[in-house]
């Protein structure tokens, strides 16, 4: 989904909001030319945001596993996007962004210092992908990497040209997005969200194993389908069973719930899982 340029932005920086796309790093700053930044996106639709506690909290998780310090506490992250959201029209979906990185660099120069951590939030008009448009998948030759090779238990901005390879790759071979396989050859999630396929009536994820984001919208639609009384299995999955699967879609905070439209030469319908993942996902957020 292509941002637009001109789009309505607000950002808190420095104990002010600021209109527009403000500035917030300098050219020597650590996080600018060594890329510590992390960041977090909640979701602000229909007059909701939700769990936008847990983004705050993963925000300030991933500066840790990043080595920076948070400098602010989750519930006031939470106060600031409130208060932040009130400076839109209450129509537009917005997507809400604190972002953590550290200015200096420790005696190595390639570490941080986690003093120096600064944090700014972002909030930004961004459409919503309509209910129905899917998007289509292939493989790629770039997998997720392991917790020894990269920092992948934070939502870390580094972490991101690896995915833009991908879809890329995928671009170039006429697709939109891919399914990507860890390291050791089991599928991870696509280059952007979470996956989910269904098969004879159940539905099956990848088991998180470190080597992506056990995502907030994974784990609440996990939650609403068994609710539900659907059968989702947690499991090592690998590219075939998405060959064979009846039906593939994915989660994530940006599009929310959106379904597979073709795997390769194989297409696919918006199938009822996903149907089903969106009625309840919306339903719950709309409580």
């Amino acid at each position: 989904m292509t941002m637009k340029p001109n789009r309505n932005i607000w950002t808190w920086f420095e104990g002010d909001w600021h209109e527009g796309n403000h500035l917030i790093l300098g050219a020597a700053d650590h996080g600018t030319w060594l890329g510590t930044m992390v960041f977090d996106g909640a979701r602000y639709f229909d007059g909701v945001a939700p769990d936008l506690d847990l983004h705050c909290q993963r925000a300030n998780a991933s500066a840790l596993a990043m080595g920076l310090r948070p400098t602010m506490q989750a519930g006031k992250i939470v106060e600031l996007a409130k208060e932040g959201i009130e400076k839109f029209d209450g129509m537009c979906p917005l997507y809400i962004r604190p972002m953590y990185w550290s200015t200096l660099g420790g005696p190595t120069a390639v570490d941080a210092v986690p003093e120096s951590t600064v944090f700014c939030l972002c909030i930004e008009e961004a459409a919503m992908a309509p209910e129905g448009v899917g998007f289509s998948v292939t493989t790629t030759s770039f997998v997720r990497p392991l917790l020894s090779m990269a920092v992948v238990n934070a939502k870390a901005s580094c972490l991101y040209p690896n995915n833009a390879r991908m879809l890329k790759e995928a671009q170039d071979k006429g697709f939109q997005n891919t399914i990507t396989c860890d390291a050791m050859g089991n599928v991870a999630e696509t280059a952007t969200a979470n996956i989910f396929l269904a098969k004879d009536g159940e539905v099956f994820t990848p088991i998180p194993n470190g080597t992506f984001l056990n995502g907030i919208t994974r784990q609440r639609v996990i939650k609403l389908l068994r609710q539900a009384g659907e059968t989702v299995h947690e499991a090592v999955l690998k590219i075939e069973d998405f060959r064979q699967a009846d039906e593939i879609f994915s989660t994530g905070n940006y599009s929310k719930v959106t379904h597979v439209t073709a795997f390769d030469d194989r297409h696919f319908e918006f199938g009822p899982f996903a149907k089903k993942s969106r009625e309840l996902y919306w339903n719950w957020a709309g409580r």
